[in-house]
């Protein structure tokens, strides 16, 4: 997959990930009404996704199954490095450091990063 996804259909994805295959209908009933989309934008999605090769799909009579063709571990991933490589230069260091200059770290963050850390040192 190189073509990055949106917002929206991120949201089918994690629908999806959650649970597949899944039919165009039961993705909507699964995203749809807390977004209040139709039917027919989740298929928009769906085919959007389609020609992104982020989900495959099968023909099960007369309907389509949707599944993912990425694992969410390696979707996460690749963001995850785009982001650090954008606005970072490619450095977790300056990242957190910018979130404990914004008091963004809750003392539990901090705690978990410390477990973190002295784990990778072992």
């Amino acid at each position: 997959m190189t073509e990055r996804i949106s917002d929206a259909e991120y949201a089918v994805m994690e629908a999806l990930w959650a649970e597949s295959p899944l039919t165009a209908q039961e993705v909507a009933e699964r995203v749809g009404p807390a977004r209040d989309w139709s039917a027919n934008t989740v298929k928009t999605l769906l085919g959007r996704l389609l020609a992104k090769q982020a989900i495959v799909h099968e023909e099960d009579g007369r309907r389509y199954l949707y599944r993912p063709a990425v694992k969410r571990e390696d979707y996460v991933d690749g963001e995850s490095r785009r982001l650090i490589d954008r606005l970072f230069g490619g450095r977790l260091t300056p990242l957190v450091a910018h979130l404990a200059e914004r008091d963004a770290l809750s003392p539990k963050d901090i705690e978990e990063i410390e477990a973190l850390l002295k784990g990778l040192k072992q």
